[in-house]
């Protein structure tokens, strides 16, 4: 038999040391936070350095010309004379064009692939629309010019001049030559490029509405369209507008797809069929002969007015997404 232990005796048991541990993950912790921190003012950073090259080489055109560079049409190498007022306005009427037909499409494309599309149709569609996300700018500019553009003149612009065109005060948007390249053609070739964009996140956003919702509102006899309307698209209204933002930041931008087949043309026209310029087409075309002077600095004031517009259009859609949700909280 063991013997026992008197009673009082005590055993000793040997605690281990997390002090190291401890003191290392707080290193840890300190660094990864320092990283994180230094990421986020990299971009911060670089944000301000684009923004203030932009205003310091822009000032000489601004103060040569004033605030009416953003309204003046004259666009003189020649004679040094300039304003932004040609490129600014084919890059929102390309934009909202391609807005306008793109969107809808784009709907429509991701409720059929979340809601109505076969099993077996789903996979292959869905990658088929992601792959057309990634085909270049330039392939679809080629596209646009020696595809689209010839059949665009001959087939469609006729038609809708003899219908749209008839018809008074909007039937100026659809009148002149029909040589296929200008505004209009430009903004359905950005509508091509921004659709797959806008689809494949309504496509991903949609998916993530909880299965239970949809069935639950089915079992009370929605409808497929009472379904989208009423629980999906109030569930992802702020994904759902961060697409369309995406697309509209690219058709706002986009430069060698727009080159193509805009028409490059500094003039300012009421018909869509008429040629004209962007501030990315106008960038492409003549940054590279620019001397320093006035025409260098004109071409940052246009980078500068492309910028603003840009953050115009983001701070309209944040307010858009906080009058939603508070329309929204003042409803339940």
């Amino acid at each position: 038999m063991s013997a026992t232990p008197p009673a009082n005796q005590v055993l000793s048991v040997v605690q281990p040391d997390y002090s190291h541990a401890a003191s290392g993950a707080k290193w840890q912790d300190f660094l990864f936070h320092k990283a994180t921190l230094f990421f986020a003012l990299s971009v911060l950073i670089t944000l301000l350095g684009i923004i203030v090259s932009l205003v310091i080489n822009a000032i000489p055109a601004l103060k040569a010309f004033g605030p009416g560079f953003f309204f003046t049409v004259e666009w003189d190498i020649i004679n040094g004379e300039f304003g932004g007022m040609i490129a600014i306005f084919g890059t929102i009427v390309t934009a909202l064009i391609a807005l306008l037909i793109a969107v809808p499409l784009s709907f429509g494309v991701a409720v059929f692939l979340t809601e109505t599309c076969p099993m077996s149709l789903r996979r292959p569609l869905g990658t088929a629309v992601e792959l057309l996300a990634a085909v270049p700018s330039i392939i679809y500019g080629m596209f646009g010019l020696f595809v689209f553009a010839p059949l665009f003149a001959e087939y469609v612009q006729p038609a809708l001049a003899a219908t749209i065109g008839k018809i008074p005060v909007i039937g100026i948007l659809f009148s002149g030559a029909t040589n296929g390249i200008g505004i209009l053609c430009a903004g359905l070739i950005l509508a091509m490029m921004i659709l797959p964009f806008i689809a494949s996140v309504m496509r991903d956003v949609f998916e993530v509405v909880p299965p239970v919702l949809k069935e639950s509102a089915y079992g009370i006899g929605c409808t497929t369209w009472e379904v989208v309307n009423k629980i999906v698209l109030p569930y992802t209204k702020t994904g759902v507008i961060g697409g369309i933002m995406l697309g509209l930041g690219r058709a706002l931008g986009e430069t060698m797809a727009v080159t193509f087949v805009i028409g490059n043309a500094h003039k300012l026209s009421a018909s869509l069929f008429s040629p004209g310029n962007s501030i990315a087409s106008t960038l492409a075309n003549e940054f590279g002969e620019a001397e320093p002077g006035l025409h260098y600095s004109s071409l940052f004031a246009l980078g500068l007015a492309l910028f603003v517009i840009t953050f115009i259009v983001l701070a309209l859609a944040k307010i858009m997404l906080a009058r939603m949700e508070a329309g929204q909280g003042k409803k339940t």
